[in-house]
């Protein structure tokens, strides 16, 4: 009886570490643990031959341990599916800003370009200032 309690107290601290994030969690743990605690109160008080008592503790013990299961395979099955549309949600999130970044680079990339074609033209004209002025001089100085 004090190995049934133990391990049934040992899954419940185990539950409680591994998936208290919902509140389904901490109604089982609270239906579990009222359970024990009425099995135990029903075994002080029980009217019946001590074989036939374990037994029965026997038969809810499975019984609770297939709950248990069972709830912790639904929590697993619910906990990959969230972490499945977390993952799809940040895929998507991140394409999104992706393709925002990428169109913003284009953007980053036109206005460069632009702007290097300024700056070639404001050369051009500079360079041809400048030979325009040097060949003045030398027109100068060859009539002096």
């Amino acid at each position: 009886m004090v190995a049934l309690s133990l391990l049934i107290f040992d899954h419940i601290n185990q539950l409680k570490f591994t998936t208290m994030s919902s509140n389904s969690n901490q109604t089982l743990v609270a239906l579990l643990t009222g359970a024990l605690i009425g099995a135990g109160l029903g075994i002080l008080y029980a009217p019946e031959k001590g074989s036939t008592t374990r037994d029965k503790l026997g038969k809810e013990a499975k019984k609770a341990q297939e709950k248990l299961g069972k709830q912790l395979k639904e929590t697993g099955s619910s906990l990959s599916e969230t972490a499945q549309r977390a993952r799809k949600s940040f895929e998507e999130k991140l394409n999104e800003t992706l393709t925002s970044a990428s169109y913003k680079a284009d953007d980053i990339l036109l206005a460069m370009e632009d702007k290097l074609e300024a700056l070639r033209k404001q050369n051009a004209k500079l360079q041809k200032d400048t030979e325009t002025t040097t060949v003045g001089s030398n027109v100068n100085k060859n009539v002096m």
